[in-house]
């Protein structure tokens, strides 16, 4: 008896110590519960490295997130790497997600399903977690880790939205949904989570992973989600913008693009009751303003024999690029550019701007820093090679 107790004992403190008991749902159900056993590729494991503490911020940093699939963090000043991460295993080199930052925390995914949790002034991981154990397939892809309230949301590739707890990465709840390679970051708004899947787009009740609210489309839903703080919007892969009551998923209005343009995906985002988006075309690419009540659209500026790849909001204006390499900055009342240059470097990253004066963006060769007077091009961090095969990297500057 005393024998068995030990035993018992022994196993009890594993599982305490590397990891909770591997658990997902059934499919098409939520699983907060951990009652049952999972299929394989849908256990998530987790591993406590270090004791969970919030952080103060590395002073003057960026993290880099290179598209080799490393994670680093940058001294500004130095010009030095201060530490590096990488995930335990991955068949191929390839970021192809990007990191979030909260309490000093850094919590990034990798391909392979892995997401850590990390000190961002010494590179100390506090906990790993792990989706699956797939060494030859993309299992996170195109994600932002969503955190609130204690909870990290993210969609994985093996048709799975997870909620993990923050503080030692263990499973929440999850949902199996009907569709397998979802790439779209979730929403969080009114304590509700937002995402399409397939066709459908879902609702969730953050805390608990309870389905509210489902509706289904004609074509795939692969827009990211946003809020006005009333409503949510989600576009569909051709040429349609929809708003959404968050309640009941009623559809309010559409709002459907000029001909031969399509494919707003992640390119959105919505200010003071406005919807901005860009859009990629046959050949004209355009950014559209749109107020969030109607429907109605405010203004369209076009780029023509060029695509948008990427946009966002700083200090009241839009800021972006296309595939071509120009940069340019629009006036979000009229649609006016009001900034534009030619790089000779190709962004490949989201741009991050430290000053009032320049702008940080990721390319093939490093970390460049774009003078909007001079319009110099300054690699602050050069990689050692070149990959011919890039997808994309991620920056972030610590602040």
């Amino acid at each position: 008896m005393k024998k068995t107790l030990i035993i018992l004992l022994f196993v009890f403190t594993v599982i305490n110590v590397f990891g909770q008991v591997p658990t997902v749902s059934e499919p098409g159900k939520t699983n907060p519960s951990n009652e049952e056993v999972a299929p394989i590729n849908d256990v998530v494991t987790n591993k406590i490295i270090n004791p969970f503490a919030k952080v103060p911020l590395y002073d003057n940093g960026i993290l880099i997130y290179d598209y080799d699939g490393n994670l680093f963090s940058f001294d500004l000043d130095s010009e030095q790497i201060v530490w590096t991460v990488k995930a335990t295993d991955s068949y191929t080199e390839m970021c192809a997600n990007a990191i979030t930052l909260h309490d000093g925390v850094v919590y990034v995914p990798f391909i392979n399903g892995e997401i850590f949790a990390i000190d961002n002034q010494s590179g100390d991981v506090f906990w790993k977690s792990r989706i699956g154990n797939s060494t030859d397939k993309i299992i996170l892809k195109n994600q932002t880790p969503i955190v609130n309230n204690g909870k990290l949301y993210v969609n994985a590739q093996n048709g799975n939205i997870y909620a993990l707890d923050i503080k030692n990465g263990a499973l929440v709840w999850n949902y199996t949904f009907d569709t397998l390679n979802n790439d779209i970051p979730v929403l969080y708004f009114d304590n509700k989570i937002f995402t399409p899947s397939g066709s459908s787009f879902y609702s969730f009740e953050a805390n608990t992973g309870k389905p509210l609210s489902q509706r289904s489309f004609e074509t795939a839903m692969n827009g990211k989600p946003v809020t006005d703080g009333e409503n949510v919007f989600v576009a569909n892969e051709k040429d349609v913008l929809f708003a959404l009551g968050p309640n009941k998923l009623d559809n309010l209005w559409q709002f459907k693009l000029d001909e031969n343009q399509y494919n707003i995906k992640e390119r959105i985002f919505c200010k003071d009751k406005k919807i901005y988006f860009g859009t990629q075309g046959s050949t004209v690419s355009s950014v559209y303003s749109v107020d969030s009540k109607t429907g109605t659209q405010i203004w369209k500026t076009d780029f023509t024999e060029d695509n948008i790849q990427y946009i966002t909001e700083h200090d009241d204006t839009l800021w972006g690029y296309t595939r071509k390499g120009k940069l340019f900055q629009i006036d979000l009342e009229n649609g006016k550019i009001l900034f534009e240059a030619k790089l000779t470097t190709l962004p490949i990253s989201n741009l991050e701007f430290p000053d009032d004066v320049s702008v940080f963006y990721y390319c093939d060769a490093g970390l460049i820093q774009f003078e909007f007077e001079t319009k110099d091009e300054n690699m602050m961090y050069m990689r050692t090679s070149i990959k011919d095969d890039i997808y994309s990297g991620y920056l972030k500057i610590i602040r």
